[in-house]
């Protein structure tokens, strides 16, 4: 028989299971969805909470922290069938705990599959060289499809970001050479660039050097020019008053003309390059005689000065 002792033995094991299953703890950061008789009532924050044993339960517990997902690489077909690897990362928080609850089972792989899905849809409509350098575009036009798509699951995603795009290994030796071979263009023009300058400034040198050696040679030729001018000036007012003399009978003039052409014919005999022997005559004493006839007629010339007329002045 039924040992009565034990009554409220049992009866007090009875009241503490039921006692700690009316009450529960929700904690920070997460929402408890509260179900009576299997069907959803409401949803409980974080904190304590009462509920009716045996009638009602915990059904759902969701994290309503912002959580990310690994979004599995996957081999891609661009615009121009170029095969390239993807990953990303998914960020998401759940806003609405009975919808991300109820309105679609597995909240985690649902997101991941429709990221993938998209990523397909997004990379597929550009080119190779679009999917490489407009990661931001790819982000944003992912961000919007999959947000859009999630709403009604009570979540929002707050980002999508491609972690790695790697084209296949041959590809990528092709862009590694046509990048050398753009890099080799540029230098080369670089080179030539260089060389033209280089040539120019030459050109431009040797121009003015020549425009130099021209401005210089014509005003030697100035120069010259104007010092035959003076000689044969000179000689013309010589030979006038050699003239003169002549005319006036004065023997002394024709001996000037004989000691110039004397002095002249030896000078060009001394100084011919070949090998030479002078002999000079006998009569190499009116040489001497000449030269005196020209003293003479210096100083002739300088007697017949108007004794009252001043001495030039001399030259500084």
């Amino acid at each position: 028989m039924f040992d009565i002792g034990f009554l409220p033995i049992i009866l007090l094991v009875a009241i503490i299971v039921v006692a700690s299953k009316a009450w529960l703890t929700v904690p920070q950061g997460y929402e408890f969805t509260l179900e009576r008789f299997g069907r959803y009532k409401k949803s409980m924050g974080p904190g304590f909470h009462f509920i009716v044993p045996f009638v009602e339960a915990v059904g759902r517990k969701i994290n309503m922290m912002e959580q990310v997902l690994d979004v599995p690489r996957q081999e891609v077909i661009t615009k121009d069938n170029a095969m390239v690897s993807i990953d990303a990362v998914v960020f998401f928080q759940a806003l609405d705990a009975a919808k991300a609850a109820y309105e679609v089972d597995n909240l985690r792989l649902a997101v991941i599959n429709l990221t993938m899905t998209n990523i397909r849809t997004v990379v597929g409509s550009m080119d190779l060289d679009e999917t490489l350098s407009k990661r931001d575009e790819i982000n944003h036009r992912l961000l919007k499809v999959v947000d859009e798509a999630t709403t009604p699951w009570g979540i929002k995603v707050t980002r999508i970001e491609i972690k790695d795009i790697q084209p296949p290994a041959d590809l990528v030796e092709s862009m590694a050479r046509q990048m050398k071979a753009e890099r080799d263009k540029r230098a080369n023009i670089l080179d030539a660039e260089g060389f033209r300058q280089a040539a120019i400034l030459k050109a431009e040198g040797e121009k003015q050097s020549v425009v130099l050696a021209a401005e210089g040679n014509k005003e030697a030729a100035f120069r010259e020019a104007e010092a035959r001018e003076r000689l044969a000036q000179a000689e013309a007012r010589a030979t006038a008053m050699v003239s003169q003399a002549i005319a006036q009978g004065d023997v002394q003039a024709i001996n000037y003309f004989v000691a110039q052409k004397y002095v002249d014919a030896l000078k060009d005999f001394a100084t011919a390059p070949n090998q030479k022997v002078l002999f000079l005559p006998m009569e190499a004493s009116a040489l001497i005689g000449t030269i005196g006839g020209i003293a003479e007629l210096a100083k002739d010339a300088m007697s017949k000065q108007p004794s009252g007329a001043a001495a030039p002045a001399k030259r500084p």
